[in-house]
């Protein structure tokens, strides 16, 4: 077990440290990783850096003692609402992530139906391309899931299916805005209608999709109506850690109708203290986040973030045109936004052989199960390896048909 050093050591030893230990990690600025990252370029990172260390100390959780904090926070969440099409008196609440957004969404939805409904073993029914931090935040709450395996042949969740799974305690239905294994839409509007006929709660992961979406649709591409102006959302979980380029632990947890918030909220008094209040599982929060947050979108605008949608979306086309031309595999159809994965079309080419020939010329592959394949989720900063992803592959691939190797391990491993 290592024990905390007697003396401290000089920072440019530990820092030159630090810099050796990512010796072996993959380069994400040579963009050689399908996830896990989001970045535009150094001057946006700096901008987020800087505000981050301005507001280093300060508690986010504490706005009446930082109340530049309250500021700041309510500009970026009003931004999030409006860019959503939120109608007037609706809410949203900061918080750390795409997976503490869900968790709130689930626990505001059980708490309303427990109140106006009287509903006490609740559960949400979903399609089976949702996060599994649907399960993951069902499993703490108590909520049963019910996930839906869609009929269709568009990777789109499944409305009429998921009519079937609904019951007297079934609180929420779900669609995703796109969803993560295969970059696509899911019907909203018909989700929404199927909750407002059944008066349940329609939450939409937004989480990839919700600050990349609206400015796709402003470069003319078509996109799928998928927030608050389709009738019968009530609330959008929203990263903006992810296409709003913030520093991580940055997203929000919107909803329709501020009231709402009354079930979000954690509130406590049977304590020497006092009155205790908080809408987030946090409590301590971060005021770097709020600030990065806050600087970013102010720095790029809706200008900036038009310009790189079409930054991302022209290399995600690049992929996904050089792919299709290498003999023997095939990309997914449809996808949407930035996410897409592709497959062997030639039943002898192993395509977990395949992944593992990438990862042995430095590539961080990500692997699909159903069907087995390779997921791309890309950004801007992917722009620069387009070519060398493309050339890899082909080698890779001709390397996997020559020798007639399978893969040593599952291809579906996600994390």
């Amino acid at each position: 077990m290592m024990q905390l050093p007697s003396k401290g050591r000089p920072w440019a030893d530990l820092k030159a440290e630090l810099e050796a230990a990512k010796a072996d990690d993959y380069s994400w600025r040579d963009g050689r990783m399908a996830l896990y990252f989001y970045h535009l370029d150094d001057e946006v990172t700096r901008i987020a850096q800087e505000a981050y260390l301005a507001y280093w100390t300060e508690n986010a959780m504490g706005q009446r003692a930082f109340p530049s904090m309250k500021r700041l926070e309510g500009e970026v969440l009003s931004m999030g609402l409006a860019l959503h099409h939120a109608p007037e008196g609706a809410g949203a609440t900061f918080t750390s992530g795409g997976s503490e957004s869900i968790f709130l969404a689930i626990k505001t939805a059980r708490d309303w139906a427990r109140e106006t409904k009287g509903i006490t073993e609740p559960n949400i029914v979903i399609p089976r391309t949702g996060h599994p931090t649907f399960d993951r935040a069902a499993q703490y709450l108590d909520v049963a899931v019910r996930r839906v395996p869609t009929t269709r042949n568009d990777f789109r969740a499944d409305p009429q299916a998921m009519a079937k799974r609904i019951d007297g305690n079934t609180i929420m239905l779900l669609g995703s805005a796109p969803n993560y294994p295969f970059g696509v839409f899911d019907p909203i509007r018909e989700i929404a209608a199927l909750a407002a006929a059944h008066g349940l709660w329609m939450h939409v992961d937004a989480c990839v999709g919700g600050f990349l979406a609206p400015f796709v649709r402003k470069l003319g591409r078509e996109i799928p109506d998928f927030d608050f102006a389709v009738p019968g959302v009530t609330s959008i979980s929203a990263d903006l850690h992810k296409y709003a380029y913030t520093a991580k632990g940055a997203s929000m947890m919107m909803l329709r109708d501020a009231d709402l918030q009354k079930w979000q909220n954690f509130t406590f008094n049977d304590w020497e203290r006092g009155a205790y209040m908080n809408a987030t599982a946090q409590g301590t929060r971060a005021g770097g986040a709020v600030a990065a947050a806050w600087a970013v979108m102010n720095f790029l605008g809706e200008e900036g973030y038009v310009k790189w949608a079409g930054v991302l979306m022209d290399t995600v086309d690049r992929f996904a045109a050089g792919i299709g031309a290498i003999p023997g595999l095939e990309v997914l159809q449809p996808h949407e936004l930035c996410i897409f994965v592709y497959r062997a079309s030639d039943p002898t080419l192993d395509i977990g052989a395949v992944a593992e020939a990438m990862t042995q010329r430095g590539w961080f592959v990500g692997r699909q199960a159903e069907p087995q394949g390779i997921h791309l989720h890309l950004n801007p900063a992917h722009r620069v390896a387009v070519d060398a992803y493309l050339s890899d592959l082909r080698d890779s691939v001709v390397e996997v048909r020559a020798s007639g190797s399978t893969a040593s391990e599952p291809v579906g491993r996600t994390y």
